[in-house]
């Protein structure tokens, strides 16, 4: 483990003296800990061998930024990285990303362990994805899978490049790559309250307003301990409590889950939340549904717009027919949620110009504006 000053800036002029691309990697503690931090970073370059940097004592991470930022960096899956590695100062300027290559490739599996055996006939050690990785001291086994995951990405890389070289999409994954980076981090979520597992077995509005105030009231004391808000108190129970709408403390406390040790300490807490929750004024609940911004479910057209269900249904078609031809995931040849704005309302007028437009406007990359303009056209002229 590099874990202190000095160990960070000799493996950064180990980095900064290597040859070729920066295989990057990150273990998070997700289910264990509040939010995404990275709680070890692991790197591997041709002439530095492999570094296992422990973000938790170092904190900034610059010495590596500033001794490989320029070179491409090697990730896999790397949306779900580059937000934790941005939080220590590591931001690449050029990425390869192994899993969106594995997809353009028509790879039929695209985790990490698959396409590694599928590509380099190597089996790597499972087991530890799922590990609180923020544990100290780190056990050697788990150092060995971290760094088994960047041990191979480079030789990865190359043979993913061949494939897409040799099916004329080099300049598909360019664009898709850029286009990872340029989205940046994904910004907040809104009324996250309303991802709650069961949220849809409550029956009107008063529940909700119960079950935002006592998700709130366990998101801060997560925060505040820095546990995943689910070991505070799981969906369920949260769910349970709004349902059986206890009024005292003694009552909360009969439920299950609330009997426990823990949350007898807490009851004060999550009862205060759910009293809060119940007395608001009911121009202050939330809403059945957050409004949405685009267009109904699909399976209500037919009803609601039958020119616009035959249009996205000649769409799918259309687009479904080109992925297979091409070999890649119908989602990855255009966004759904995309085609179904598209085909909702197009532009007007209907014609190839527009559509690319669109396409453009709706962050479509050039390679699928090419790609999908024609069908998209004919598809928005059905109906």
């Amino acid at each position: 483990m590099i874990d202190t000053a000095e160990a960070l800036a000799g493996y950064a002029d180990a980095l900064r003296a290597g040859s070729g691309p920066v295989a990057v990697d990150a273990e998070r503690a997700s289910g264990y800990r509040y939010g995404q931090r990275a709680y070890l970073v692991q790197l591997r370059r041709a002439g530095a061998g492999t570094g296992l940097v422990d973000p938790v004592p170092l904190g900034d991470l610059s010495a590596v930024q500033d001794a490989i930022g320029g070179e491409e960096w090697v990730l896999h899956a790397a949306s779900q990285d580059l937000p934790c590695l941005a939080e220590v100062g590591m931001v690449p300027a050029r990425i390869f990303d192994t899993e969106l290559a594995a997809r353009l490739a028509g790879l039929p599996r695209v985790g990490l362990g698959a396409v590694v055996e599928s590509l380099l006939g190597y089996s790597l050690q499972k087991g530890h994805s799922a590990a609180d990785w923020s544990t100290r001291p780190l056990p050697e086994e788990w150092l060995v899978y971290a760094a088994l995951d960047v041990e191979v990405l480079v030789d990865l890389r190359d043979a993913l490049a061949a494939i897409l070289e040799e099916q004329g999409k080099t300049e598909w994954a360019r664009q898709e790559f850029a286009a990872v980076l340029a989205a940046g981090p994904p910004p907040p979520r809104q009324d996250p309250w309303r991802r709650t597992s069961g949220v849809h077995g409550l029956r009107n509005r008063r529940q909700l307003g119960m079950l935002r105030s006592l998700w709130q009231a366990r998101d801060d004391l997560a925060r505040r301990r820095d546990v995943a808000p689910g070991r505070v108190l799981p969906d369920s129970a949260m769910v349970s409590a709004v349902q059986a709408d206890p009024q005292t403390e003694a009552a909360l406390l009969e439920l299950p889950v609330f009997r426990g040790r823990a949350n007898r300490k807490l009851v004060g807490t999550w009862f205060g939340a759910l009293t809060r929750g119940r007395g608001l004024p009911e121009d202050e609940l939330p809403p059945h549904s957050r409004p949405g911004d685009g267009p109904p479910p699909a399976n209500r057209w037919a009803d609601r717009d039958p020119a616009a269900a035959t249009r996205l249904q000649a769409a799918r078609a259309a687009l479904a027919e080109l992925s297979q031809k091409h070999a890649v995931p119908v989602e990855n040849v255009l966004s759904p949620d995309l085609v179904r704005r598209l085909m909702w309302a197009p532009p007007e007028p209907r014609d190839p110009a527009t559509i690319a437009a669109a396409l453009r406007a709706g962050g479509a990359r050039e390679w699928q504006v090419e790609l999908t303009g024609e069908l998209l056209t004919d598809a928005a002229t059905r109906a």
